[in-house]
């Protein structure tokens, strides 16, 4: 999953003077259309100056979901959960329970470390770079690469064979106003034969992994303290 493009910023001050981040946790799973509608009501009020920003991290029940990029021929089994298109960039992903998501709303013109101004390509590598920071936490050493959006394992040091690489986790974002929608998913213990129904982020040579297919038996809550000191680490607050 790639990031959308967005119109060149305007040049008033960022919009939110509201105070630090609100960090929400939802424990039951949250159908997407109801995720997509909160989002957009949340994004409409930090534009305003009337919400601060969020970090809502959640589960979905089974679903696909298709990015502005996706092809029809990648939704391979369209019938064996609901499909849903998503305005982030990218192509086809799965979600579902065991799989945390993390939708992030901030205002990319508020100054954070890395981020100095509104530059949606900072913006994906300071994901990028929060999401390897967390899976270290758990000597998980999750890796960039060239050509390919997410986050990836070399599966040699767990068995596998030279080359063999497993995706842990996806980014896709959408930036609307310079306020971001969507974010990331980090596969902690997903039914990970879901994914066999579409060809994840269009990339068919390459397999999908998890915490606990990699034997790190982490619960959502530990994972949750994880991202939390990442997210300090790197974007500052």
């Amino acid at each position: 999953m790639t990031a959308a493009s967005t119109p060149a910023p305007p040049p008033e001050e960022f919009a939110s003077e509201q105070p630090a981040i609100e960090w929400r946790i939802s424990d039951e799973p949250v159908p997407y259309p109801d995720a997509v509608a909160e989002m957009e009501a949340r994004v409409a009020a930090i534009r305003a100056g009337e919400a601060s920003e969020l970090v809502w991290l959640l589960e979905h029940p089974p679903l696909y979901t298709a990015g502005t990029s996706a092809r029809a021929e990648d939704l391979l089994e369209p019938e064996r959960f609901p499909t849903y298109q998503s305005g982030r960039g990218g192509q086809y992903t799965y979600h579902g329970p065991g799989q945390r998501v993390a939708y992030v709303m901030i205002d990319l013109k508020r100054p954070r470390p890395g981020l100095e101004g509104p530059d949606i390509r900072a913006y994906v590598n300071r994901l990028e770079e929060w999401l390897i920071q967390t899976l270290a936490q758990f000597n998980i050493k999750g890796e960039r690469r060239d050509g390919r959006v997410g986050i990836w394992v070399d599966k040699k040091p767990y068995g596998g064979i030279a080359g063999q690489e497993d995706k842990i986790a996806a980014i896709g974002v959408r930036v609307r106003r310079w306020v971001t929608l969507h974010g990331v998913a980090l596969n902690v213990d997903p039914d990970l034969s879901h994914f066999a129904g579409i060809v994840p982020c269009g990339i068919s040579e390459h397999g999908v992994t998890s915490l606990h297919a990699l034997g790190h038996l982490a619960t959502l809550p530990e994972v949750d303290l994880a991202l939390r000191a990442a997210w300090e680490d790197v974007f500052g607050e």
